[in-house]
């Protein structure tokens, strides 16, 4: 990986220099596990030592438990985990990048104090409860119901593809308020407990052996309305900025990892004289490419001199690149690595990286929001 410590001026190249140090003394070795109780304790263990040395929430707000520091330095960051080959899935992850700014965007400040600390120091796992069995891309077409009851809310439906659902108690939820309504009218994002009696977790086991995912099924399940993130029947707007959030910032860290994946992949291929084959060498150099391409993305994002922050059709853009170019850099991986055993995470990522371009809406979903909503294409 290049060294930029000193392409972003003074502050960000000292910021990355104490970030290096501190990587290198505490990003733990060794495998993560697969899955079950060891999972949730050690990726809960890297979140904590990161909190408890002020280098969790980069850009949260001090008042949250977060570093306050800006976007840029959030990317720098993410650049040094990548660099340090530090975890880069969590059981967090839900949480730390979707819900918590969710919450810091359109929720009260009362919400904000009970939720983001847990979040940020990693005492409360978080899923996301969006999809649903007939409601994937076109999410507007949710099914599942709350009816108001007095000062609550009760859930009557189901939700599917909950990425760490296993291992989450807290969960952030579209649901639809009122059926009267237009589809995007109606809808409102409430915080669910998964504890809550009538709630029903089953995970799902993928083609990885992982069981990463879960549906969450809601019989009768009572919510308060001071769960209600936004305003009720608003939800819809809500979930345009956890989307963004999604299509944009979040996941960064696992994104920029393809630009350190990229520098092994490259070494194995000296290693072995690939490189002589001139189409793995073409089909390496353009996918080098585009990864160069994906860091300067990030840093547009998040860059002041552009306005900061994410519009609905940069973070499609971004989020379309990303996962196509997911996809071709474990499919060049295969096509480099033996069937040893110390070489079977890329084995297990590229079987992962099949959800890639269906997650987070396809990308054929994805280049009709960029052609109606950016070229002004009609439907």
């Amino acid at each position: 990986m290049l060294d930029e410590s000193n392409q972003h001026g003074g502050d960000e190249a000292t910021f990355r220099a104490a970030a290096r140090e501190w990587l290198s003394d505490n990003v733990p070795r060794g495998p993560r596990p697969r899955d079950g109780r060891e999972l949730v304790d050690y990726d809960v263990a890297w979140q904590r030592r990161q909190h408890a040395a002020g280098w969790a929430g980069i850009d949260w707000p001090t008042e949250y438990g977060g570093r306050g520091s800006s976007a840029l330095e959030q990317v720098v960051w993410y650049e040094e985990l990548a660099r340090a080959r530090a975890p880069y899935k969590s059981v967090l992850a839900a949480g730390l990048h979707q819900i918590g700014h969710t919450i810091m965007l359109c929720g009260t400040e009362e919400q904000k104090r009970e939720y983001l600390p847990g979040i940020l120091d990693g005492s409360v796992i978080w899923c996301q409860g969006f999809s649903e069995p007939d409601a994937g891309s076109d999410l507007a077409s949710l099914r599942t119901s709350a009816s108001i009851d007095g000062s609550d809310l009760v859930l009557n439906g189901s939700k599917v593809w909950c990425s760490f659902g296993p291992y989450a108690r807290m969960q952030g939820a579209l649901v639809r308020t009122d059926a009267e309504q237009s589809r995007h009218r109606g809808l409102t994002w409430v915080v669910v407990d998964l504890t809550t009696p009538g709630v029903t977790v089953r995970p799902i086991r993928t083609i990885d052996g992982n069981a990463e995912f879960a549906e969450v099924f809601y019989d009768d399940v009572r919510v308060p309305m001071e769960n209600i993130v936004g305003e009720l029947d608003m939800g819809w707007q809500v979930a345009l900025s956890t989307l963004a959030l999604e299509r944009g910032p979040a996941f960064l860290d696992a994104k920029l990892r393809m630009v350190a994946d990229l520098d092994t992949l490259a070494t194995l291929a000296a290693d072995r004289g690939l490189f002589s084959d001139t189409g793995l060498a073409r089909e390496f150099a353009a996918v080098r490419a585009g990864a160069a391409a994906i860091r300067a993305m990030a840093y547009r994002l998040v860059s002041p001199s552009t306005g900061g922050g994410v519009t609905s059709a940069s973070g499609i853009s971004f989020s379309l690149h990303c996962n196509e170019l997911r996809q071709r850099v474990s499919s060049l991986a295969m096509t480099m690595v033996d069937a040893g055993a110390e070489e079977i995470p890329w084995a297990n990522r590229w079987l992962n990286d099949f959800c890639a371009t269906i997650a987070g809406g396809t990308s054929d979903i994805q280049r009709n929001l960029i052609g109606e909503r950016v070229l002004g294409l009609p439907r």
